[in-house]
């Protein structure tokens, strides 16, 4: 007792020297945050701009010139809008000196509490959940793409090149298998980086291949107002449910706005920008850019708000290029993945290099969607039961070249099982924009407008059938009405892919 107390005694410091603690450390007590507003918005470009691109140049086919630029547009107003809403309430009960809430449902919990919690929760793993499916369905696409270019390449464009989804898809499992058995998810923080170079580099060449297609001429493409034509592109009924198909696609493409679920539980906490840079991506970036915004001045919402102007503005732009231009390289026959629905033969060597792209960012993607799951199902097992071996033992093994690797059954078999059952769905389901729509449709409404507006009533205090409470409900129920719409289009394109689907062929 007398050795502890004389340490006690030691380890005290003057108010100089606390002074200097002070000034490395937050009001919460974690390391002093650098960020601002330019780091903020360059993070979130970086989360934004992923798979979803691919799929835009369809979308406008469907909707055309008028409608297709429109939605897009409709959509990141609503996404910056209700940014700014959370913006606000990483804080509360006041936006600028209240606590802070270091994740979505922290957030949830503070503002609404009781049952809307558990709904947060249930949108957020549900959504979790179908990326990883439609992840592994992209991946195999991607990988298929290579092999049937370097066909076409060989044998001529008019060669069928069939080839299965499903050995890709078994290889994507594989290697999904073993990175998810590394217990600490920041240890694949280098995997991180590289997925984010991966997207900017497939984006980018889309973006090329598709003005080059367009101001070389060539062959006529016919691009309309309303999009595909009924009687000479699609059917009546076709054209209704493509055009909510390609409202659940525009959707999924600005997954922003349900990006602020973040895995706290798997992650360090971000104390720089690189940290967040290496861990950051369409999933956690809100609330972890948020992590690493200073104090101020300015405020971290106003800080937050600047940053979500500027990253959104710049991703639409972005959007709007690789939408426009594809529709202007491809016209109403734009193929549901431009990169893989071989609207471009050659270069072969930069499509294949594209598509090497797309698996590898997809492989960190998966990764990064995953964790929270396999952290939840883990933390929640261990706190029920504390004392099975089964659950919480760890055991060391040697591996050689790689010195001792952590193995826990629990997290064998359950992650193990995790990836195969996901697998499995995709091998069903091997849609591209069937699916990608139908996951944008179900994570859009509760997560980008519910949610955020809910709060903003609630942190305002706003009076029921007040003018701003009126309309704020009447958007709230708009974009409810067309996730419904959106989701049916993409659930009835499922059940069409799936009849028309042939086994062992590419889809």
């Amino acid at each position: 007792m007398e050795k502890k107390k004389s340490m006690s005694v030691e380890q005290s410091y003057t108010d100089h020297e606390i002074g200097d603690i002070n000034k490395n450390f937050d009001d919460d007590g974690r390391e002093k945050r650098s960020g601002t507003w330019m780091t903020g918005s360059a993070h979130i470009i970086t989360a934004v701009i992923g798979s979803g691109v691919l799929s835009l140049a369809w979308a406008i086919a469907q909707l055309g010139w008028v409608a297709g630029p429109a939605v897009l547009m409709a959509f990141s107003f609503i996404t910056y809008f209700t940014s700014t809403m959370l913006a606000d309430c990483y804080r509360s009960p006041d936006p600028v000196t209240g606590k802070r809430n270091y994740t979505y449902m922290e957030v949830v919990r503070s503002y609404l509490g009781g049952r809307k919690v558990q709904l947060c929760g249930l949108a957020q793993y549900g959504n979790l959940i179908g990326i990883t499916i439609g992840y592994t369905i992209t991946a195999s696409i991607s990988m298929v793409a290579v092999k049937r270019s370097n066909c076409f390449h060989k044998n001529g464009h008019n060669v069928k090149c069939a080839t299965s989804n499903t050995p890709f898809m078994i290889v994507f499992a594989i290697i999904q298998i073993i990175l998810s058995q590394i217990p600490n998810f920041h240890n694949l923080s280098w995997l991180s980086i590289l997925a984010a170079v991966m997207s900017f580099c497939y984006a980018s060449i889309g973006v090329g291949l598709s003005i080059a297609k367009a101001a070389g001429g060539g062959e006529h493409v016919r691009t309309t107002l309303t999009g595909v034509t009924v009687g000479i592109d699609v059917s009546g009924s076709e054209k209704v449910w493509r055009t909510f198909q390609a409202i659940g696609d525009i959707a999924f493409a600005y997954a922003y706005s349900t990006v602020l679920i973040e895995i706290q539980a798997t992650t360090l906490i971000f104390l720089s920008n690189i940290q967040i840079f290496v861990r950051s991506y369409k999933l956690i970036i809100f609330c972890k850019t948020f992590d690493t915004l200073k104090a101020g001045p300015p405020s971290e919402n106003k800080a937050m708000k600047r940053a979500s102007l500027v990253g959104v503005s710049t991703t639409t732009f972005f959007y709007m290029l690789c939408g426009c231009v594809g529709y202007a390289a491809f016209g109403n026959d734009a193929p549901g993945n431009f990169l893989t629905g071989f609207g471009f033969y050659e270069p072969f060597w930069l499509i294949d290099f594209a598509n090497v792209c797309i698996a590898v960012h997809l492989v960190g993607a998966y990764q990064v969607f995953c964790q929270p799951i396999f952290q939840f199902v883990e933390s929640q097992s261990a706190k029920r039961w504390p004392d099975n071996k089964f659950i919480t033992g760890e055991y060391k093994i040697h591996v050689p070249c790689c010195g001792e690797f952590s193995i826990n059954f629990l997290r064998l078999v359950w992650r193990t099982s995790y990836v195969v059952v996901t697998a499995v769905v995709a091998m069903i389901f091997p849609f591209f924009n069937d699916f990608l729509g139908l996951i944008g449709a179900a994570s859009f409404w509760p997560l980008t407008v519910y949610f955020p507006i809910e709060m903003h009533i609630a942190q305002k205090k706003i009076p029921k059938f007040s003018f701003t409470w009126t309309w704020l409900k009447i958007l709230s129920w708009a974009c409810f009405v067309v996730s419904i719409v959106a989701a049916a289009g993409s659930v009835q394109g499922l059940i069409t892919s799936l009849k028309d689907f042939k086994p062992f062929q590419a889809p």
